[in-house]
């Protein structure tokens, strides 16, 4: 009898031996969509040497990526997300662009893991964890509260990101004067902004004080006039600050017409969203100072660094959001036991990566952002 137990103890100890190595050595396999030839290949390319150095960081021989390409086509996206389905595969990176969002509802077991920053009206499967509009006027809304800003106006271009922008400033509650639709077009934006600006009326302010100095009677009058046409307009600002919801060289177009109407940054904060630390910033000094929000610069600049050692070129902005997403995953992985069900991404939860603080709860992706000025000829962190 004693023999038996023995026998009966030791089966049992081996089966969950057995079964611990190979729990231990199950593959953890999470799809990557990405466009790899093509137009985008570039793009593609760096998230994918993005995702393979973020591997080589958490060191887990059980985490396996499995590429596929896109070829920046909601056809082709469906295809291999399918191919990655039927292979056991339920959560994925990707897709980069949101036109290739267009079809994944069809596998609503998958969890697309995408890297666009638009939050509205995406498949419930797909959790969007770009920059989003929410995160950036969240912090933004810090800043206002930080330096007493009371009344500023949204400029928001009439353009596909509207809307993402409008719902995020109901969501988010900012504190704004009023918000204004300008045209992006550059032969009509100065006119909308003269009007915004009531540059006119304060420009026909001037002139008349003007007049009315020449033919006072005062003795000093000609060095007041003097000081006066130094002017180009006369009055005050009804707003202390403008949020621009604009980039690269349209952001641009927005300040240069703003400064010709006579509101300066100098007069004024002059605010916009995530420029990711855009060097042409730092050569524009009459839109100096501005403000934005953005991912955390030193480890932006550690990444770009460490990239460029391994790969001899820099990589794109969104490289650097697939680098801390592997690592969210494994996160979340390891927090749910590594079980892949529909708790993963519902549960409020958070997770410090080189971007900054993921906020993740019920499928949503928010970040905490920190806050930069562009100012002296360099990036200045506010908070």
């Amino acid at each position: 009898m004693k023999k038996i137990i023995q026998f009966i103890v030791l089966t049992f100890i081996c089966s969950i031996l057995i079964s611990t190595t190979t729990y231990a050595e199950d593959k953890i396999k999470i799809g990557l969509i990405v466009p790899l030839s093509g137009e985008h290949k570039q793009v593609g390319e760096s998230i994918l040497n993005s995702v393979r150095l973020a591997i080589n960081k958490i060191d887990n021989s059980r985490i396996q990526i499995i590429p596929k390409d896109t070829k920046s086509n909601p056809e082709q996206t469906l295809k291999v997300s399918k191919e990655l389905y039927q292979s056991g595969i339920k959560i994925i990176l990707g897709p980069v662009f949101n036109k290739n969002l267009k079809y994944l509802d069809e596998l609503n077991e998958v969890f697309f893991i995408s890297f666009t920053n638009k939050i509205l009206n995406n498949p419930n499967n797909v959790i969007a964890a770009g920059i989003n509009a929410v995160s950036q006027i969240k912090t933004i809304s810090k800043f206002q509260e930080l330096s007493n800003l009371e009344r500023s106006i949204f400029l928001i271009p009439n353009s596909n990101f509207k809307n993402e922008i409008e719902e995020a400033i109901l969501s988010t509650k900012i504190n704004l004067k009023e918000t204004f639709i300008y045209d992006t077009d550059p032969t009509l934006l100065t006119s909308q902004i003269e009007k915004l600006t009531r540059y006119h009326q304060r420009k026909q302010r001037l002139e008349d004080e003007i007049k009315r100095i020449k033919n006072s009677e005062l003795t000093n009058k000609e060095k007041i006039i003097t000081n006066l046409e130094k002017k180009d307009t006369m009055g005050g600002i009804n707003f202390d600050s403008v949020i621009i919801a604009d980039f690269d060289e349209s952001l641009k177009s927005v300040t240069t017409s703003l400064l010709y109407t006579d509101v300066s940054s100098k007069r004024i904060h002059y605010i916009c969203l995530n420029q990711w630390f855009d060097k042409s910033l730092l050569k524009e000094k009459s839109l100096q100072p501005i403000y934005f929000p953005s991912v955390n610069k030193e480890n932006y600049e550690e990444y770009l660094n460490e990239y460029l050692n391994l790969f001899e070129e820099y990589p794109n902005q969104i490289s650097f959001l697939s680098y801390d997403l592997v690592g969210l995953v494994y996160f979340l992985l390891f927090q749910n036991d590594f079980v892949i069900d529909e708790k993963i991404f519902y549960k409020k939860n958070r997770f410090k990566g080189k971007i900054g603080i993921f906020e993740i709860n019920k499928n949503k992706i928010s970040y905490l952002l920190n806050f930069y000025s562009a100012e002296n000829g360099k990036f200045k962190k506010i908070f």
